[in-house]
């Protein structure tokens, strides 16, 4: 029985102990909130589409933007032609376009041709190559002094393997303008 006392006892001093305390002020219970599925917010509100600056096609700038067509430079030929392809005439409009607008702008039109073919030919091959871009650019708005067509033959190859693929690369009329010359 002593074994039961002992630990009675020490309860009742634990339980006399905390009632001689004041009592602690009640304080405000945290709020619950409720996290059902529907209580989720989303916002609605429709982003505002940012639309890219637009360029202006006669700007010099519009020379080196990627988004205009005057970035491109190169008219590709078939094989001993110089034919301006129709999948080029929106390129050369634009250029034509560009040095009408600008007409202090001057062009370089540089005539290429592949290795096949003595470097004579070649030389005379490029020359009726940049000729033929000139032309083109002439009918389109340019003016006569403001374009210069050279021949380089096959000396400025873009791509040197002996392929199909890699002649087709250096066939072309390359346009550069005033300060890339």
């Amino acid at each position: 029985m002593r074994a039961l006392i002992i630990p009675l006892s020490a309860l009742t001093l634990l339980l006399a102990a905390c009632g001689s305390q004041p009592p602690a002020p009640e304080q405000n219970p945290a709020g619950v909130e409720s996290r059902t599925p529907g209580a989720i917010k989303v916002d609605t509100t429709p982003i505002a589409k940012v639309a890219p600056e637009a360029f202006d096609p006669n700007s010099i700038a519009a020379l080196k933007d990627p988004r205009s067509p005057l970035s491109k430079r190169s008219v590709y030929f078939d094989y001993d032609s110089y034919i301006v392809k129709d999948e080029f005439q929106a390129l050369l409009t634009a250029h034509g376009k560009f040095l009408s607008a600008n007409p202090k702008m001057k062009m370089l039109i540089q005539g290429n041709a592949d290795e096949r073919g003595s470097r004579e030919y070649n030389l005379a091959l490029g020359q009726k190559r940049a000729d033929a871009v000139r032309k083109a650019l002439t009918l389109l708005g340019a003016k006569e002094d403001q374009l210069e067509a050279v021949s380089l033959g096959e000396e400025k190859p873009v791509c040197t393997e002996s392929t199909e693929e890699c002649w087709a690369k250096n066939r072309r009329g390359d346009m550069l303008y005033s300060g890339e010359f």
